[in-house]
């Protein structure tokens, strides 16, 4: 009856599921030492869509943001989310890259591995999980829950198996939606655990309202691990608060013990963050919505999403966009909506809505039709198939995406010399899945901007009242008051004085 660990996400998935990623590196110091006090069991800090924000957004060196805080945070291992194959982009990657990319985020900081494919493919994990077993980090090989016709109990401890099988050091659920009930999550636990002997640790969010009861009884079933945050960068789309858990935990055998008036310090940094990140937080991150069981969008893109949307003029069409999006999961034989699964049908359903189903067929939703990012959990619809054949002229893959990729470090090494550019690992990794962002951030990092910062800035600049325009100068008083008698009573007269 050990204590549950807590791993702490509010320096990642926190500030992702509810502030598009938009923490800066530069907010998250000064507090790191007070997290590092508090013996998380990890802190996660990186990975995700942190690289691509940091670049795109912040003028930030990404790699830079993990040895900054691994200086000030020497005590608690940082963890990163991985998406296998495709690392931190959108797309497959060559063996040799992903190797890289994990030899050089080890030797930065990063001791946990959160390793995911958006379709559950083991093909997908194996060389990446291999890659850090070879650097000596932990390999936690993450199982995407969902819910549909191909998704089931058995087909999830067959997953965790073979997740086993590749090497994997822990396991962990991962309910990127928040759609995960408590029986379910005690039974995965469970099951995992007897399968594999492996620790298991419950990832959700509280998007739906149910995580914290999952965690719950996660927890009674034998839970190393679950992950929260800290508010204002918990609840709702992101995981639920530390203090919140301590509380459900109470009179718990398994309930750990965690410094309450540190986290009451670390609540009160975190608000300020909170207002200074206002332009891309929103309301509707914070509740509890029960239409996520039906369109189970994961609170790390729901944040984005709705700022994406408001961008593009169409944050009033977002409940046509989340209708549309099981549909489309649909035909893309029920992928799990996790990154970069979730952001590919997130567009489609967009485009669907702009311009009716399928008539503007994204390059990324053909691509999971085709197979090009491996095999879907079912087969995909038989007309969109035909359609994506049609428009491509290409035939379906069925071998593992990767396979017929060239090794490219050399090539992208050659690349960066011919641009001017440092060829370090770290640059050859980052190049390879942000080549312009990249080259922008070395030459130019004077001109990136925000836009959505500045518009917000812009916005508010235009509401706030004009300042008063300064008082004329009051020409002297030529009056003067007099104290005279008229008929025996003292009266007071204005005279002015004429010149």
């Amino acid at each position: 009856m050990k204590p549950v660990h807590f791993n702490n996400t509010v320096l990642r998935d926190g500030h992702q599921s509810m502030a598009a990623t938009r923490m800066k590196t530069s907010q998250m110091l000064p507090i790191a030492s007070l997290l590092d006090s508090m013996s998380f069991a990890m802190l996660e800090t990186w990975g995700g869509a942190t690289i691509d924000t940091s670049l795109r957004f912040l003028g930030e060196q990404p790699f830079d943001r993990v040895r900054a805080l691994r200086k000030v945070a020497p005590n608690t291992p940082q963890g990163m989310l991985l998406r296998g194959q495709n690392i931190v982009q959108y797309k497959c990657f060559p063996d040799d890259v992903v190797e890289l990319f994990v030899k050089c985020t080890a030797d930065a900081g990063i001791e946990v591995f959160r390793i995911f494919d958006g379709l559950n493919d083991p093909r997908n994990l194996a060389p990446a999980i291999a890659a850090v077993k070879k650097t000596g980090k932990v390999a936690r090989g993450e199982i995407c829950y969902t819910t549909s016709p191909a998704h089931t109990v058995e087909a999830f401890l067959k997953f965790a198996g073979e997740l086993k099988d590749m090497g994997c050091d822990q396991i962990a659920i991962k309910d990127m939606s928040g759609v995960i009930t408590p029986r379910v999550a005690g039974e995965l636990v469970s099951g995992i655990t007897k399968l594999t002997g492996l620790p298991v640790t419950l990832h959700s969010h509280e998007t739906a309202g149910l995580a914290a009861a999952s965690y719950v009884a996660a927890t009674d079933a034998g839970a190393y691990a679950v992950e929260t945050s800290i508010s204002p960068f918990a609840n709702g789309t992101s995981q639920p608060d530390t203090l919140r858990m301590l509380a459900l935990l109470d009179g718990n055998p398994r309930q750990p013990k965690y410094d309450r008036k540190k986290l009451a310090e670390l609540r009160e940094y975190f608000t300020g963050i909170y207002k200074e990140m206002s332009a891309f937080t929103s309301h509707a991150n914070e509740v509890v919505d029960s239409d996520t069981l039906v369109y189970q969008v994961p609170g790390g893109m729901l944040s984005n999403f709705r700022v994406q949307l408001k961008d593009l003029n169409m944050s009033d069409r977002i409940d046509d966009v989340l209708a549309e999006i099981p549909h489309v999961r649909e035909c893309l034989g029920w992928a799990p909506l996790v990154t970069p699964i979730s952001q590919i049908v997130g567009t489609q359903a967009m485009l669907n809505v702009k311009f009716g189903r399928w008539k503007n067929f994204s390059p990324a939703a053909m691509d999971i039709v085709l197979g090009n990012y491996g095999k879907t959990p079912a087969p995909v619809d038989k007309d969109v198939l035909a359609l994506a054949e049609k428009t491509s002229g290409k035939s379906p893959m069925t071998a593992r995406p990767a396979d017929s990729l060239k090794p490219n470090v050399d090539n992208l090494r050659k690349q960066l010399a011919e641009k001017n550019l440092p060829n370090t690992d770290e640059a050859v990794v980052i190049f390879a899945m942000f080549p312009m962002e990249y080259e922008k951030l070395i030459k130019d990092p004077a001109s990136i901007s925000d836009p959505v910062a500045t518009k917000a800035a812009a916005a508010a600049a235009a509401a706030a009242p004009a300042p008063a325009a300064p008082a004329a100068p009051r020409p002297p008083d030529r009056h003067q008051r007099l104290l005279i008698s008229i008929n025996g009573k003292a009266t007071e007269a204005l005279v002015e004085e004429v010149r």
